[in-house]
């Protein structure tokens, strides 16, 4: 089945269909225990009535989150992917209130940034009082504390980096959006992965698959940089099946797709097939380098890079398929089941050359081979 589209609505700027993407790794794999992590998530939320209708719960519904989680921890304990699954749903209502303007006549940035230096103080610290109480705050608590008896110290400061950084490249974001100015090219890979929550994600990842990488490695220059390429590529994919959810706005979202058009001067569509073969350029990059640190890497580290690529196989074919994006609310009333992007998987990058993108922010990822 299709993207879902009502009758009437405005006509996509990219088309509704999206080129073939380069993805050489293992697509189909999802958690057996997929079911059960979305029955028991679903009556979390409900349980903290986060949503304030049936309208509102049914979109929340549709993020899906438990296929995602599902997809890019094939293989985790279940209790851990639980608990990151009830963190998803609640970052997508948090990041759907972002989108929704501002309060009490301050910026959005301002907005933005004062709450999320609450949220983070929150998390840090449970029980701070910094946010006023409320079904999100509850939720939010509940999760601060879990979080803590979950994960080990060293575990849990990754984690709480990893959300100072999401929260760090959402205010960055922000500010872009309300001055109506598009970052450049290099300006908007830098921060790619801080806004897509990169380490928040991978940290859980980690956890749910128990893998526990030494410091010295997990943050030498060529993990990071494999890191970071990870995120920029599902970055570049939520960019492209976000686009149509987002399109209607006055000003256009920050994304790959809208920051290529601007940069050169040409339609969406256009810069869509630019877009798709930069994305493409560095998935080759990721498989040379991991094929590179795969040369001699321990167990650990070998499974540290396959779990990379289940979050970038995994994540693709839930943004496939995920009501969120296959029936964007700003074209349906409620979200349609069974709708897809029906997206196509090249066996080779549209852009295969090895050399480095033309792009200084991520020049250092290149380097990385020759070490």
């Amino acid at each position: 089945m299709p993207p879902s589209y009502a009758k009437g609505s405005a006509p996509s700027r990219i088309g509704w269909q999206l080129p073939a993407l380069y993805c050489p790794f293992e697509r189909d794999l999802i958690h057996p225990k997929a079911a059960e992590l979305e029955e028991r998530a679903v009556a979390w939320l409900d349980g903290h009535r986060l949503y304030a209708d049936d309208t509102e719960r049914a979109w929340g519904l549709a993020t899906r989150s438990a296929e995602f989680t599902s997809r890019i921890i094939p293989y985790g304990d279940v209790e851990t992917m639980l608990l990151f699954t009830q963190w998803n749903y609640w970052a997508f209502a948090i990041d759907d209130w972002q989108d929704s303007g501002s309060e009490s006549g301050l910026s959005r940035t301002a907005v933005v940034a004062d709450h999320g230096a609450r949220l983070v103080r929150s998390v840090k610290a449970p029980g701070s009082g910094l946010l006023p109480p409320g079904p999100f705050t509850a939720a939010l608590e509940d999760l601060a504390v879990r979080t803590h008896e979950m994960l080990a110290p060293a575990r849990l400061n990754r984690f709480l980096q990893g959300m100072q950084d999401w929260v760090f490249g959402s205010t960055w974001q922000t500010g872009y959006e309300e001055r109506g100015v598009m970052p450049s090219l290099n300006e908007f890979a830098a921060m790619r992965m801080a806004v897509n929550g990169t380490r928040f994600t991978l940290t859980w990842c980690d956890a749910a698959n128990g893998i526990d990488l030494r410091p010295d490695v997990l943050y030498s220059a060529p993990v990071q940089a494999l890191t970071d390429a990870a995120g920029f590529i599902v970055g570049c994919d939520n960019d492209f099946f976000s686009y149509n959810k987002d399109d209607h706005q006055e000003s256009l979202e920050e994304n790959l797709v809208n920051v290529l058009a601007q940069e050169r001067g040409c339609p969406p569509a256009q810069a869509l097939v630019e877009a798709v073969a930069l994305r493409d350029r560095v998935v080759g990059l990721f498989v040379r380098l991991r094929d590179h640190m795969a040369r001699g890497a321990d167990a650990e580290l070998l499974r540290y890079l396959r779990s990379l690529e289940h979050w970038i196989a995994g994540d693709a074919e839930y943004h496939n398929r995920a009501p969120r994006y296959t029936s964007p609310r700003n074209r349906n009333d409620l979200p349609v089941d069974g709708a897809s992007y029906d997206v196509v998987y090249g066996d080779a990058p549209s852009d295969p050359s090895a050399e480095p993108l033309p792009v200084p922010t991520l020049a250092g990822w290149w380097q990385q081979l020759d070490g």
